[in-house]
């Protein structure tokens, strides 16, 4: 395991990369939500390095990255995961990206399609709902206000299923998780996630566009109130691409169900069935004649 300390027009990131020799299919590239580092998937890698090299980007405006001022958007997160892609030389990967992480994974696809092999989504959609902007505007007022406990309440009711919605694996302990992981935010971190947050508000969560992607897969947790099931299956239609939900989860399914979305990691990167699987509901197809989703 190694992290490399990489520059990219003037801005510092760090690339973490988890090898074993093991290469059943081309190189992982994760990138995870506006709250997360390089370290919030290691419990992953014991999953995945069986099948293949893992390199989780922190890029600029992520843990000990480089801050990134609200200005630049998708397009240089983007530009930045080339040449990460570049600098490591992984020649064609496999890319996934979870909420704000999945739409820096589309933009990325869709600018340098010849640099991946297959993308994975999670947690996505097309556009800022208009439940999400008047959060991210209450979030700041906290911030500014020092109401941070309130503020990591409130975040947790926002990315979490309200209770009653559904059943959700290891509600109360990821809900304590979550707002403890929010309470104790540094002013660095605090920082950039707002900036994270404010980001979306003002450049594009997505473009229209082919991905250059040979198979796309886009899933979400069932019981998903910030990224709902119809919104994530809008984004696999408009891609031509595959569908599915997590069973008994919601918008944090990488905390709630960690085994079983490595599991269907493993499986959709290394081109195995992903029918008839205990945790999945059934996969929905969109892929047309012409569109490189399969």
């Amino acid at each position: 395991m190694t992290d490399l300390t990489l520059e990219f027009r003037g801005f510092e990131y760090i690339a973490r990369t988890a090898a074993t020799g093991s290469s059943a299919t081309e190189a992982l590239l994760v990138l995870g939500g506006s709250s997360q580092d390089r370290h919030s998937w290691l419990r992953y890698e014991r999953w995945l390095l069986p099948h293949t090299t893992v390199v989780t980007l922190e890029l600029p405006g992520y843990g000990q990255a480089a801050t990134l001022p609200v200005e630049y958007g998708m397009d240089f997160l983007a530009d930045t995961v080339r040449h990460a892609t570049e600098a490591l030389r992984l020649g064609r990967v496999n890319v996934f990206g979870a909420c704000f992480g999945a739409a820096i994974a589309l933009r990325f696809a869709q600018r340098h399609p010849d640099h991946i092999a297959r993308l994975m989504l999670g947690g996505t959609a097309t556009d800022i709902s208009p439940e999400y902007t008047l959060a991210a505007k209450r979030w700041r007022s906290m911030v500014d206000d020092g109401l941070f406990d309130t503020m990591a309440q409130d975040m947790v009711e926002q990315f979490m299923a309200p209770p009653g919605h559904g059943i959700v694996r290891r509600r109360a302990a990821v809900a304590r998780l979550m707002r403890q992981r929010f309470a104790s935010l540094t002013e660095r971190e605090l920082a950039m996630d707002i900036t994270h947050h404010e980001r979306l508000l003002t450049h594009p969560w997505s473009l229209p566009g082919p991905t250059g992607a040979a198979s796309v897969l886009v899933f979400t947790g069932e019981h998903d109130t910030i990224t709902p099931p119809r919104v994530g299956r809008g984004v696999a239609d408009t891609l031509g691409a595959r569908f599915t939900t997590i069973k008994d989860a919601d918008h944090l399914v990488q905390i709630e169900r960690d085994g079983d979305l490595a599991d269907l990691m493993a499986r959709f990167f290394t081109d195995q069935p992903l029918e008839d699987l205990p945790y999945l509901n059934p996969v929905e197809d969109f892929a047309r004649v012409g569109q490189g989703a399969s």
